[in-house]
């Protein structure tokens, strides 16, 4: 199983990004995927979640309304549309596998399986 996140970058505020999330090893159809970021200093967030039977969507109070999370199963591959950026997203941002379809309103990392190495937002003021 293979996660590869991609697409962070220097921004400045109020800018926006899109990150992707690679993967192959598994059934992609039948799992949901999670973002999740990390601040120095900070506990990791998840900050989105996209189930995979209805393509439901969770998205953490700090980024609803900015962000927008979506799947290609073609292409096996989640994104995450990053707008209206601030400081405050500057964070390792990673993606996840869930590993049961019924914990998907969890946002605790321990119901993640397999993770990507991360990707680096900076957002500068």
């Amino acid at each position: 199983v293979q996660l590869q996140a991609s697409g962070g970058g220097l921004v400045q505020a109020g800018g926006s990004l899109r990150l992707s999330c690679a993967t192959s090893g598994f059934t992609f159809d039948d799992y949901a995927i999670g973002w999740f970021r990390q601040a120095p200093g900070k506990e990791r967030e998840r900050i989105s979640c996209i189930n995979s039977y209805d393509r439901s969507i969770k998205y953490g109070d700090s980024v609803k309304g900015r962000f927008t999370i979506s799947r290609d199963n073609a292409k096996n591959t989640v994104y995450l549309q990053m707008n209206s950026l601030k400081p405050e997203d500057t964070a390792v941002y990673y993606c996840a596998t869930l590993r049961r379809a019924t914990d998907w309103t969890k946002r605790n990392g321990d119901y993640y399986d397999y993770w990507g190495q991360g990707t680096q937002v900076t957002v500068s003021s």
